[in-house]
């Protein structure tokens, strides 16, 4: 098919004309299982009405007046990001990579007017993403997204995922922060151990420096905790925030102590965009939502739930899956084979999922599903599964596989 839109992504030939709930429905009524979620974005699903009444709400008021005026919405957002969490501060932009560039801007100008301008580089980890800006794929440090695009920003020094040895060593004068994601996304739901990011936490401390967290994909609930820092009992300095804080209007989040923003001072970072009434009317009905004393426990009864059943899948179909990772309802299949073949014939089942390095299927369902909803998944998966083994010629998984 010939498009106007720029060919920058693979798409599926696949296109949705409505949701409802953990379910997208293409024009001709098709249903399918979404457990990709927009890549943890649609944390409670399609069409929640009360979303849906925020947005219409707010669309017949004011849409956007720009930051050279008060924002009520904001103030509102603000306050209560403020009270459920570890920060003093936010800023509003309108994705999670705009997050980020707001986040290390405030870590080097942190030590900026501290006198220390030299400060300016942050330590990441092989296997990161941070997003698609110049300075979020010189963060990333992945020479996919790198290529062609010239030298990469300098201040972003890297070491092997989970080296601590190697984090310490890479510790230096120019150092201003460590910025990691608690649980790499894209780079294959890789779980950065508790007890190893108590020990950053207590590094950053030793030295001086920032501790910087992309929460982009980890947070408003979706490991079972509001963020997921909170699973280790450690605090950032900054966090940077975005995807399920709109629930699918495009919204991000920097929130920080007061002490790492004493930087960030009248002009020195702005967004025409950001924060401006609309975002701001459904990210405070997701609020409602995420804050609900039901919600998180709920997560967390059905992530377990969840990631009990993938174990049996896994010893059912040993040739398929190798093993399962993750927190909450963050999951990730490891596969033998290639994860492209599952994500595909999961499709094939009316099941959408997400590839994501280290050969992983992500699973992201939507953070409001029901019992039910795992045990259809979990049929689709039994049979995508099996459908690969045949297709390899090896002996189908053992009898009862999703049931």
């Amino acid at each position: 098919m010939i498009t106007p839109v720029l060919p920058t992504y693979a798409r599926a030939d696949l296109e949705f004309e409505r949701g409802e709930g953990p379910w997208l429905i293409t024009a001709t009524g098709e249903r399918y299982l979404d457990f990709g979620a927009g890549i943890a974005v649609n944390a409670f699903g399609h069409a929640h009405p009360h979303l849906v009444a925020a947005l219409n709400e707010q669309a017949q008021k004011v849409w956007h007046t720009s930051n050279i005026y008060r924002i009520p919405g904001q103030e509102r957002l603000a306050r209560r990001l403020v009270e459920a969490t570890f920060a003093d501060t936010v800023f509003f932009t309108n994705s999670g990579a705009e997050a980020l560039e707001c986040a290390i801007k405030m870590a080097r100008k942190f030590h900026a007017a501290g006198g220390v301008p030299e400060r300016y580089e942050l330590i990441t980890m092989e296997g990161a993403f941070h997003g698609r800006t110049l300075a979020t794929i010189a963060a990333g440090g992945q020479q996919k997204y790198l290529e062609g695009f010239g030298p990469a920003m300098p201040g972003f020094p890297q070491v092997p995922f989970g080296d601590l040895k190697a984090l310490k060593a890479a510790i230096g004068p120019a150092t201003a922060g460590v910025l990691i994601e608690p649980i790499q996304g894209e780079g294959g739901i890789r779980v950065i151990p508790s007890e190893d990011l108590r020990r950053i936490r207590d590094l950053c401390d030793e030295t001086g420096i920032l501790l910087v967290l992309d929460e982009v994909q980890t947070g408003m609930g979706r490991t079972g905790k509001l963020f997921a820092h909170e699973l280790a009992g450690v605090t950032p300095d900054i966090m940077a925030i975005a995807k399920a804080l709109g629930g699918g209007f495009p919204v991000g989040a920097c929130l920080a102590t007061e002490a790492a923003a004493r930087g960030m001072t009248a002009g020195t970072h702005g967004s025409t965009f950001g924060g401006n009434p609309l975002a701001m009317a459904v990210a405070n009905a997701v609020l409602d939502l995420a804050l609900d004393q039901g919600f998180l426990p709920h997560v967390r009864a059905l992530g377990l739930k969840l990631k009990q059943k993938l174990a049996m899948l896994a010893d059912q179909h040993p040739r398929i899956i190798e093993s399962v990772r993750g927190e909450g309802l963050m999951l990730g299949l490891k596969c033998r084979v290639p994860n492209t073949e599952l994500v595909q014939a999961l499709r094939m089942e009316h099941m959408l999922t997400v590839g994501a390095g280290d050969n992983v299927v992500r699973l992201l369902p939507p953070l409001t599903i029901e019992e039910a909803h795992l045990d259809d998944a979990m049929e689709r998966l039994s049979r995508a599964c099996t459908a690969i083994e045949a297709a390899m010629g090896a002996p189908a998984g053992k009898s009862g596989a999703g049931s």
